[in-house]
């Protein structure tokens, strides 16, 4: 089997997987669900878990060049390793959505930003749910409930910080500074594809008034052409014969 089959077979049941950990991981979190009580939700995460590491191991042994591959997908073992990511999984319901890869243009700047607020959107709600997870049972701590915290999380991905809700715990800080790095990345995203839109637009109209010069010059060159040959025809006309 190759690397192309395995992941269009694995597309779809990897996508309904990571919906269904996000539901469990949100209702546990939400709930605030005791260690006693969350066996039901413990067995669906590690489940969803063991998909994931299934789908990783297997397209780490079908690649060709296997360290070329390990090496440039670190950030998939990484969601694997670090609970609060795999709900980052949830990327995938974009790529299977596409209906084609091959796009360019214009078509090819909607996408990029259809990518940048689906992620924002995403790594706020991942990042106030691991947030939420980290600080509710804290004492002292600010971030008590799912409000609170998609608060925070929105405020500090935009760079505002009001301070009225922040994180106690090294964990939740640690957070906070993902989000925020995740934030300028998604802002360069947006940023970068505004000035390639100004960029193009700038070169259409350019291209524009250039083919208007162009068209005016060929115009010009005609009419004195007609003219030429007009003043030629007459000084003949006019010449005694010979």
């Amino acid at each position: 089997m190759t690397p192309e089959l395995w992941r269009k077979f694995s597309e779809w049941p990897l996508a309904a997987a990571a919906v269904v950990f996000l539901v469990a991981y949100s209702i546990e979190v939400i709930d605030n669900v005791p260690e006693r009580d969350a066996v039901v939700f413990d067995i669906i995460i590690w489940a969803t878990w063991a998909l994931f590491v299934v789908d990783y191991l297997a397209n780490l042994i079908l690649a060709e060049r296997r360290w070329h591959w390990f090496t440039h997908n670190l950030h998939l073992a990484a969601i694997l390793a670090l609970p609060m990511l795999r709900p980052l999984r949830l990327m995938r319901l974009l790529s299977v959505m596409q209906f084609s890869h091959r796009v360019a243009g214009r078509r090819l700047r909607g996408r990029i930003l259809t990518y940048a607020f689906a992620i924002a959107i995403l790594l706020v709600y991942v990042a106030a749910l691991a947030a939420l997870d980290a600080e509710q049972n804290v004492r002292g701590a600010s971030i008590t409930n799912i409000w609170a915290a998609l608060w925070w999380a929105a405020s500090t991905i935009t760079g505002t910080g009001y301070g009225d809700i922040v994180p106690v715990t090294l964990v939740g800080r640690l957070i906070a500074v993902g989000l925020m790095v995740g934030g300028l990345a998604i802002v360069g995203v947006i940023a970068a594809s505004f000035a390639s839109w100004m960029i193009e637009q700038l070169g259409s109209r350019v291209a524009e008034e250039a083919e208007a010069a162009e068209s005016e010059t060929q115009s010009e060159v005609a009419v004195l052409t007609d003219q030429v040959a007009r003043l030629t025809a007459l000084v003949e006309s006019r010449l005694p014969p010979r």
